[in-house]
Order: structure tokens, then sequence, then C-alpha cells
């Protein structure tokens, strides 16, 4: 009997300094996106949007209901999904009122496989603010009033953290960390279905006290490529075949930074397709030293990266951060009942410039 074929799903709940108060939520949140599939088969994409779905609705997160709010106390969310099968890219920026943007994201990829209308107009490829809501709304998608969106927790970190800024003395008895940038918890994932095909995405609150309107790129959060024989040279010549990459961190330095997009060009570019050997390099050399030398003190990025490679198509799946830790959760055909973990990085500190605080690990399928 022929063995089944072969599937990977991995999710993460962001990189970051995760407490252990909140860490047996975050843990739960993360099993239960990979449990509530339903036993059918199905694409790379479909798998990706509905296991970042189920981490929009839970709380402990920060993504859709229970996001960090922005500087007015707002919850805008930004995600993006990438089709390997097809290239196509969507993403929404600034959303407000939507408790799973993933949805929204995924509604603007389909209008770009679909290509121009009867006008020879361009689908957009990425929607912001209300007309991205607008187009929710015009889609049948769910759209509701975005007080609903904010959690209790969400809006005592805000209060905390805005009489910070304005240098007003903390309520007795109110202990909230001294690091705003520690909460981030954004959400992502990467996937190959039986099928080989590949897809990732990623979807984020964004971090505390955000500017209003602040929103997502091509290239920076995720991205998911794959080569075949039929439709490019590199294949033969290429160590891996596929990549499906989802990143969390310091959205603006890895919006300038094009992480996502630099980790798979890196990795395909490689003669021997050492994924160890490519996040070292991108993350210390084109990531976190370059931000150092511009005057970043704490440069943060976690990346979730699955490679397939030529052959028999086998997956490799890698996570690598800057930060303290990272929480992320993965299944398979072979182990369908999730592992599930918070990584941290037991040597972590931001005060030697000789030794960046990388931390890289192969995990065991």
């Amino acid at each position: 009997m022929a063995p089944a074929p072969f599937y990977l799903y991995a999710v993460h709940g962001g990189a970051g300094d995760h407490g252990l108060s909140t860490e047996r939520a975050v843990k739960d949140a993360l099993r239960a996106a990979l449990v509530s599939l339903p036993p059918a088969p199905s694409t790379a994409l479909d798998t990706t949007a509905a296991l970042i779905a189920s981490l929009e609705s839970s709380e402990p997160l920060n993504a859709g209901f229970g996001s960090n709010l922005t500087f007015t106390g707002r919850v805008e969310c930004d995600a993006s999904l990438m089709d390997a099968r097809s290239s196509a890219f969507g993403a929404v920026g600034a959303l407000p009122g939507v408790t799973h943007p993933v949805q929204v994201a995924r509604s603007v990829l389909e209008g770009r496989v679909k290509g121009r209308d009867s006008l020879g107009r361009v689908p957009p490829m990425v929607l912001v603010g209300e007309g991205a809501r607008d187009f929710a709304q015009q889609r049948g998608l769910r759209v509701e009033d975005g007080e609903r969106l904010i959690s209790e927790r969400a809006r005592r970190e805000w209060e905390h953290w805005r009489r910070r800024l304005d240098r007003v003395e903390p309520l007795p008895g109110e202990e909230l960390g001294t690091d705003i940038n520690a909460l981030q918890d954004t959400v992502g994932g990467v996937v190959m279905d039986s099928a080989g095909d590949l897809a990732a995405g990623v979807s984020s609150g964004g971090l505390l006290l955000k500017a209003d309107g602040r929103a997502a790129v091509f290239g920076a959060g995720c991205y998911a490529q794959q080569i075949s024989s039929s439709t490019s040279h590199r294949a033969s010549a290429s160590a891996i075949v596929g990549v499906a990459i989802s990143i969390s961190g310091e959205g603006e330095l890895i919006i300038q930074s094009s992480l996502a997009k630099s980790i798979a060009d890196a990795l395909h570019s490689s003669p021997t397709g050492d994924a160890h050997e490519v996040l070292h390099d991108v993350l210390v050399e084109h990531f976190y030293n370059h931000w150092r030398l511009q005057g970043e003190p704490q440069p943060a990025a976690g990346v979730l990266l699955l490679v397939k490679e030529p052959g028999d198509g086998a997956a490799r799946l890698w996570c690598a951060f800057t930060t303290p830790s990272m929480a992320i959760a993965y299944c398979s055909s072979v182990h369908p009942k999730p592992k599930v973990t918070i990584l941290r990085n037991p040597s972590h500190s931001y005060e030697d410039d000789a030794r960046p605080p990388i931390f890289i690990t192969a995990l065991p399928l």
C-alpha cells in the first residue's frame, strides 16, 4: 500500500518576550488552530487562511479580536496571504471592524488570480483602511463595530502605556511590564498540502500605540514560492524547490528589509540550500547588524520557515528569532497530534554586539 500523501501545517504566535503568565493561553490558542481544521483534504491556501482565522479569534494573540490598540485606541489590523502555486498575493492594512482580516486578504488575493475585469482594470494587491472595510462588506464578509474587537486586556494595556507616554504615574498595583515592544504576538502560518503546494500568511494588530493608518506591504511579513521544471530552468539547479515564510517582529524594520522575500531569494540562490546558514546570514547581517548600526537598540524579528526540497519533495521546518522567545505549533500527516512550544533563547542579550541574539533551530518532524 502506498503511503498517504505528506502534509505539514505550522503556525506561530509571534516573536517577542512571552511571560509565564500568558504561556498556557498562547499555547492553547495555537493548538486549537491546528485541531480545528476539518479532516477533509484542503489546498495550502485554504488551510493557511483557516489556521490564521482561528488565531485571529484568540484573545491572547495580537490579531483580530484582542489586537493591540493604535495610538487613538482603535483596532486596525494588517493581514497578508501568498499562494506559491499561483504566485498570487493579497493583503489588507489598517483594516477596522473586521474580526478576520485574513479572509479579506484572501478575497483580495482571489481578485489577483481572476485578473483584469472587462474594462482591463488591474485588480488591487493591497487595500487599506475604510477602502478595505468597504471591500469586505461588498464581498459579504462580516463587518462590525470596531469596539467589539477590543478586549479588556488590550484596553488595559493601552491605558497603561498611554499614561506612561503622557508621564502620568501608573495606578496603584498596576504591573504590566517595562517594555512596550514586547507586546507583539503577531500570528501567522506556513503550509505544505498533500499535493506538495505551499502557502504562507500573517495577521497582526501591530505594535501597541502604533500610528493610525499604518499598513503592510508585499515581501515583508510573508512569502511563498515554488519552482517547477515546466516554469523555470532554476528548478534543476536549485537545492530547494519551494519556500513558505511567515514573519513576526518590528514591522517597520521588517518592511524596509523586505525580510520574507530576502530570505526566500537567499535560499533559492544558495548552491547548497542550507537553511541554517541562510537564516543566520540574513538575520544577522541583512537585518540585525544593519539596524543596530542605524541606531535601533533591539531589532526584533522571528521567522517560521518551511522548505521543500527537490527529489521526493521532503519538507523541513525551521524557526529563527532575535527576540527572547517565539511561540510555534505544528503537525503533519506523520504526526497529526500538534506539537506546541514556546522556544526560548536562554542566552539572549542585546548588550554584546559581538554576539547577536540569534536563535535558530530545525524542528523535528
